[in-house]
């Protein structure tokens, strides 16, 4: 057991994408089995929604190993680091505020009203209306932000171009939703899917340099992104591929003007 523990510690972010995948796809898998009519036990699927926290529970446990109760202590007050400039609690709304926008300029230009209520109709569970949005922050936004961005992300940018551990952290991420694929997504969606994870993690590289480390700045923006395109309608509306593409020109120009390095002006979050 020693040497297990000391070969964790010694390989702490390899340890970390383990845990991840194997916490999140033991729920994901038997999942897409059982879609895929391989398996016939009664598997509610609502189980999808506790996916998002085997990047959370990989985090804490590697860090927990590797940093002790101080570590544990530092990667929680990331986790609850409110106190940044107003801009980035503006940001972390953007997605909202587009939606309402995009919307707006629908509503005028079809006659389409504005229907917030039907963003909480989300897969597997009731309809929620607006408690879709803490749902979305509290299990896919902090879920998986506390270990992408608040684990992953800053140890992989130690000794690489923040462009570089984007990138590397991009392919794990996308990896990670693999099981999805076999009981919600349609195959067809993968190459826009992965496009729009690239210019999603470079969004969320920029965000969480640019507010020295915010984890909850990033599960904030997380949580009101899928709100206003992954619920039922949404996969099929308008507003959602324009959110999508907005993501896409924001994580070009930030590639652009803030340059791969850091991309942002404060420079990398590193551990």
């Amino acid at each position: 057991m020693n040497t297990i523990i000391k070969w964790m510690r010694k390989h702490s972010l390899l340890t970390y994408f383990i845990l991840a995948y194997a916490f999140s796809w033991f729920a994901g898998i038997p999942l897409a089995l059982r879609a895929q009519g391989i398996i016939q036990m009664q598997i509610p699927f609502s189980l999808h929604y506790l996916i998002a926290y085997g990047p959370m529970l990989s985090a804490m446990i590697v860090t927990g190993l590797t940093g002790g109760v101080g570590g544990l202590r530092e990667l929680f007050r990331r986790m609850t680091q409110w106190r940044v400039k107003l801009r980035w609690w503006l940001f972390a709304a953007t997605p909202l505020v587009s939606y309402l926008l995009i919307a707006s300029i629908l509503w005028l230009l079809q006659g389409k009203p504005i229907d917030v209520i039907t963003l909480g109709e989300i897969d597997f569970l009731p309809p929620l209306g607006l408690l879709a949005l803490p749902l979305w922050i509290l299990t896919f936004g902090i879920g998986e932000e506390t270990g992408w961005r608040g684990f992953a992300l800053p140890r992989l940018q130690k000794g690489r171009s923040a462009l570089s551990a984007t990138i590397i952290l991009w392919v794990m991420w996308a990896f990670w939703h693999l099981p999805l694929f076999f009981y919600t997504y349609p195959v067809s969606v993968i190459p826009g899917f992965l496009i729009g994870l690239l210019a999603g993690s470079i969004t969320f590289t920029w965000l969480y340099n640019s507010t020295r480390g915010s984890v909850l700045m990033t599960a904030l923006w997380h949580g009101a992104f899928n709100f206003t395109t992954a619920c039922v309608s949404c996969k099929a509306d308008l507003s959602a591929a324009v959110i999508s593409t907005l993501v896409m020109i924001w994580a070009v120009l930030v590639v652009l003007v803030l340059k791969p390095a850091a991309l942002s002006r404060l420079g990398k979050q590193e551990v």
